[in-house]
């Protein structure tokens, strides 16, 4: 598992009671659209009361945070199968989780308000920060690690909402093969370059 992601170590009754709220959230954003969407809309789908919706989020914002950080979570350890470490593999599979994520947040969610591409970014690019600093702290790099991760998370980041806004896009695996020396070359580890 990654351990970026502290939600592991929470009690299960708090998961599933997350997971209730994150899928009538999901299914009440598609029908109704986040901003239209209230907070007593997703706990009548969800079946559990306010009081229990305001003991883990603050508001509706708070809950699309978590579903972003959850949904990228998901695309990641679907891709790297829990292995946290460098190489080149695990680069090439993080950018293309990268690149489908976006892809279908992008699909899903239309048309998106600067407030939701800025969460989604947030999230995103911050867990992409995390990851790429443990690596390259773990590894000898040519440059200060936080300035290599900060370099290579906003690269990847940019060149996947791109990639993710084409019409006619290569597929994942091409455009992960296509832009893994740039990141790799931003992330200034000697073995990678």
């Amino acid at each position: 598992m990654l351990s970026t992601f502290p939600e592991e170590k929470l009690d299960p009754r708090v998961k599933r009671t997350r997971q209730l709220l994150e899928q009538a959230f999901m299914e009440a954003i598609d029908e109704k659209g986040f901003q239209s969407l209230s907070v007593q809309d997703i706990t009548e789908r969800a079946g559990i009361n306010r009081a229990t919706f305001y003991a883990h989020f603050e508001d509706k914002y708070a809950l699309l945070d978590y579903s972003i950080r959850q949904g990228f979570r998901q695309e990641i350890e679907k891709r790297m199968l829990g292995d946290c470490s460098f190489s080149m593999d695990n680069l090439r599979n993080l950018i293309a989780a990268v690149g489908e994520y976006l892809s279908k947040v992008n699909s899903h969610c239309k048309p998106a308000t600067p407030q939701f591409e800025s969460l989604v970014e947030n999230q995103v690019r911050g867990q992409l920060e995390e990851i790429l600093l443990k690596w390259t702290e773990q590894n000898e790099c040519e440059v200060s690690a936080k300035t290599a991760a900060i370099a290579a998370s906003w690269s990847l980041y940019g060149l996947a909402l791109q990639w993710s806004h084409e019409k006619k896009k290569a597929p994942v695996e091409e455009f992960g093969q296509e832009v893994l020396p740039l990141i790799a070359w931003n992330l200034k580890l000697k073995e990678a370059v």
